[in-house]
């Protein structure tokens, strides 16, 4: 009802699937990501696993329309693209039952209960790479009545790659196995794409020669609202830097209108 939704592919939400699995009954592994930025850390580990197993059928899945828009342009063939199942036992039964995949591969904070422990039913393997959880999400599941069945899902868990010390000493607080645990930095700079780095490198320098070489800033992935304080900002920057320019990149692409309506 907000268009937050896919108007014609909502239903692969509920595990309804559009597009037939690719090479029945081989193993075949699943990406998950829930936006934009998470989809966009996770692509250069898709893209290795592409080039280093080609004929391995590939699943990604997001949860956003923004991260769909946007990433279902820069997937490799061999890559199916589908909208993440709800986390509610049908969807995921369902979900799962048609894809079957050999392993799940979570990225950053996505901890969804009725996944885990159905692929864990099932003998499928699930890592969380890029692993990272708020001191609020921390906070809410250290509670007395949160932390067993925190720590059981968790606990189900093949593989968890933190972002940082901090964040790895929080899943050990939460009861997830350290031997569970490895570090291996940001996926993101892990297993870098070249050409793909120096595309952008090079649409960066067309955008600065379409403006004559203007000084550019950018206020990327900003959610309704923030809008006026990166205004009021750019007012203070311009009387020093009297040329610059300002890009502001809505999180979401309906926000558009009222971002315009502000400036």
């Amino acid at each position: 009802m907000r268009g937050l939704e896919h108007p014609s592919r909502w239903p692969e939400r509920l595990g309804r699937p559009s597009v037939a699995r690719p090479r029945s009954g081989s193993p075949l592994v699943w990406f998950h990501a829930v936006s934009l930025g998470e989809g966009m850390a996770a692509l250069p580990v898709v893209r290795h696993c592409a080039r280093l197993h080609p004929g391995l059928p590939i699943l990604l899945t997001t949860t956003t329309l923004s991260a769909f828009e946007v990433i279902k342009d820069m997937l490799p063939d061999v890559v199916v693209y589908q909208f993440a199942p709800l986390d509610c036992p049908d969807a995921i039964e369902s979900f799962i039952g048609y894809w079957k995949p050999s392993l799940i591969l979570l990225m950053e904070s996505e901890l969804w209960p009725n996944l885990i422990m159905s692929a864990a039913e099932k003998g499928i393997a699930v890592a969380l790479l890029n692993a990272r959880m708020s001191l609020k999400s921390f906070n809410r599941w250290s509670v007395p009545l949160g932390l067993p069945l925190v720590s059981l899902m968790l606990s189900k868990l093949s593989l968890v790659i933190p972002l940082s010390t901090t964040q790895a000493v929080r899943f050990q607080l939460l009861h997830t196995p350290p031997y569970k645990i490895h570090f291996a930095g940001d996926l993101k700079y892990a297993v870098g794409d070249v050409e793909v780095r120096e595309k952008e490198l090079n649409t960066i320098k067309d955008l600065q020669r379409q403006f004559n070489d203007r000084p550019i800033w950018m206020a990327a992935s900003i959610h309704r609202g923030e809008e006026e304080v990166i205004l009021r900002v750019h007012g203070e920057l311009i009387k020093a830097y009297p040329s610059l320019l300002l890009i502001l990149v809505p999180r979401h692409p309906q926000d558009i209108k009222n971002v315009s309506l502000v400036c």
